[in-house]
């Protein structure tokens, strides 16, 4: 089967390997779409994701496709079901996974990260990670369950009320994906703030955003009662805690470099009352995710505006190309 394996940091290329064999609590999927994001750039740089991927590794990590085969001890999928897969296996047994907290265990691996993924035809993970989806849910789709998963979790550490006025700095996808997830819990006004003017009045149109910020440009009120970070630079992340009233929630979510570092008012974050809460990763959001998708709440399909084959992959994580709101490889595509 065909494979795009990363070599070397900085060095993928197209082999042909042998089709993973299935274990007894394994599930081998079909590849149909696999998801392409910034955290697949890093881990070609060289850089963490929720884990470090050592080569040769085949990344991918949101991925989609459909039931191949089954270990003689998985009952939750049979062949040909559609499926996404969680990429987070938790070890269950470390102090965190023990305390309710498995985002941050000990031992955490993940396909598409520290074993291989989704960029290649056929790929293998613990049933416990695969979730089958509706058939009225497209495989394109599907594929976008895990970073709309991450989103949920960051809404789910946040205390949601009806009466709370929303900013969501950061137009990127996953920004996007917070915007849709945000209104889907309840929050009375999304307003968004970001950098691209054609990506910002898409979401003023057509995703219900009140108001929109041209970063940079635009002066933000201090008004808002949830701030989601969702780009990860110092400055963002500093117009992050001045955009908050009192007694508001600020959301770090954009995954700054390793080193980095932001001034913050501590003054104000006493007088204010502030939240700061960090959020790393997606623990059992998936079935939430799931059910958004299903019911319409949230539609990732026109923010992806990009679709690769595996012989462009490296083209993408290696910056050469522009303008791209979401990526996804059409490995194996519908499969219907």
């Amino acid at each position: 089967m065909k494979a795009l394996v990363l070599t070397e940091t900085k060095k993928m290329e197209l082999e042909t390997i042998d089709r993973p064999s299935v274990g007894p609590d394994e599930v081998l999927v079909k590849t149909a779409y696999a998801g392409i994001c910034g955290t697949d750039k890093a881990l070609y740089q060289g850089l963490p994701g929720s884990a470090d991927a050592v080569p040769p590794i085949v990344l991918g990590h949101e991925n989609s496709g459909v039931v191949e085969a089954v270990g003689d001890d998985v009952k939750n999928v049979k062949p040909g079901d559609h499926v996404s897969v969680d990429p987070n296996i938790y070890c269950g047994e470390c102090a965190y996974c023990l305390t309710s907290r498995p985002e941050l265990c000990d031992h955490l691996s993940a396909v598409g990260v520290t074993r291989n993924g989704g960029f290649e035809e056929y790929f293998t993970a613990p049933a416990k990670v695969v979730y089958r989806v509706p058939a009225s849910l497209s495989l394109k789709a599907a594929a976008t369950i895990e970073p709309l998963s991450c989103a949920v979790h960051g809404v789910d550490l946040l205390n949601i009320e009806p009466y709370q006025k929303a900013l969501v700095i950061g137009d990127g996808f996953e920004g996007e994906l917070f915007n849709q997830v945000l209104q889907a819990y309840g929050v009375r006004q999304v307003d968004m703030a970001g950098r691209n003017r054609e990506k910002l009045a898409l979401n003023q149109k057509q995703f219900n955003v009140t108001t929109t910020y041209e970063l940079y440009r635009d002066e933000i009120p201090a008004e808002y009662d949830i701030v989601i970070e969702a780009v990860g630079r110092p400055e963002t992340q500093e117009m992050a805690i001045a955009a908050t009233k009192k007694g508001a929630q600020v959301l770090m979510f954009g995954v700054g470099a390793p080193n980095q570092t932001f001034p913050v008012n501590t003054y104000d974050v006493f007088a204010k009352q502030l939240k700061i809460q960090g959020s790393f990763i997606n623990p059992y959001t998936f079935m939430a995710s799931i059910a958004l998708l299903e019911s319409g709440k949230v539609n990732p399909l026109p923010l992806i505006n990009t679709e690769l084959t595996l012989d462009n992959v490296e083209d993408f994580v290696s910056g050469q190309m522009q303008n791209v709101n979401k990526a996804v490889v059409k490995v194996g595509g519908d499969l219907n």
